[in-house]
């Protein structure tokens, strides 16, 4: 059953992320978290076509400090070659803790937030004049609401309709500085990209039958999209879920590192 697979790779690949960023010392746990079981259900349910081990459509993670949350979904669909996962963090690896175009399977080097939508509307347009047959995913997250160029790139996309565009927005209701409520309140996301005539849809960012069922309606819709998924930030850890500082990885020692792979086996068992 698809809905099993995709909890068997929620466990297995937040585990792997864990170990790595254990390993490396370093990393955005809670953000790669929060939108991981969407990264699943893009590439194993098939929304994300791959040809040969090369991507046919495009994802943008315009989070870019969440790019790592590919890094092993790469590798298992053999985009990546294993080697340079295994030897990230002891040996020479084109990985890096922010992803760029020289790595495969990463369409655009992001990092500088408020870009993705850009990125995803010139590559949209450029497919549509060329009649190139692509889906185009850009994820982004609430904070970077905050970027006047995304408001920038939105007016455009929705001015050249472009039906081969995909917004994702990871609402997680934590960035860097807290909660944006707190900080500057969005208001309501949802009618906001309504009013750029962009067909939006809101669902739960960790329920796997939801997610297909929206991106399986999504894609047959003749105009720009846009999902929001609400989601929980270092979903999986309870050492880390809904906590703005695991923004980056914080230390922790040993036996809290055992600990929380251990709950994580609980939780997908």
């Amino acid at each position: 059953m698809r809905l099993d697979f995709y909890k068997k790779k929620a466990y297995e690949i937040r585990k792997d992320l864990f170990e790595k960023f254990y390993l490396l010392y370093e990393g955005h746990p809670g953000s790669v978290f929060s939108i991981l079981d969407v990264l699943i259900v893009l590439y194993y349910g098939g929304f994300v076509r791959i040809r040969n081990n090369v991507p046919i459509d495009d994802l943008i993670m315009s989070k870019g400090h969440a790019t790592v949350g590919q890094y092993p979904i790469l590798k298992d669909l053999k985009v990546i070659k294993k080697k340079e996962w295994d030897n990230w963090g002891s040996k020479k690896s084109i990985l890096k803790m922010f992803g760029n175009n020289y790595i495969p399977g990463i369409k655009t080097t992001t990092g500088s937030l408020g870009h993705g939508i850009g990125f995803a509307t010139g590559i949209g347009y450029f497919s549509k004049k060329n009649k190139i047959k692509k889906n185009i995913f850009a994820i982004i997250s609430e904070g970077e609401l905050y970027e006047g160029s995304t408001w920038e790139a939105l007016l455009l996309l929705a001015d050249l309709k472009l039906s081969n565009v995909t917004i994702i927005i990871d609402v997680n209701n934590n960035i860097i500085l807290g909660k944006p409520k707190e900080c500057l309140d969005l208001g309501n996301i949802k009618k906001k990209f309504e009013s750029f005539g962009i067909y939006t849809k809101t669902c739960n960012a960790h329920n796997f039958k939801n997610l297909e069922s929206e991106f399986r309606k999504l894609i047959k819709i003749s105009k720009p999209k846009c999902l929001i998924v609400n989601s929980i930030k270092g979903k999986g850890f309870n050492i880390m879920e809904n906590k703005a500082h695991w923004h980056y990885w914080n230390p922790i020692s040993k036996d809290q590192y055992l600990k929380s792979l251990k709950e994580l086996k609980e939780i997908y068992e």
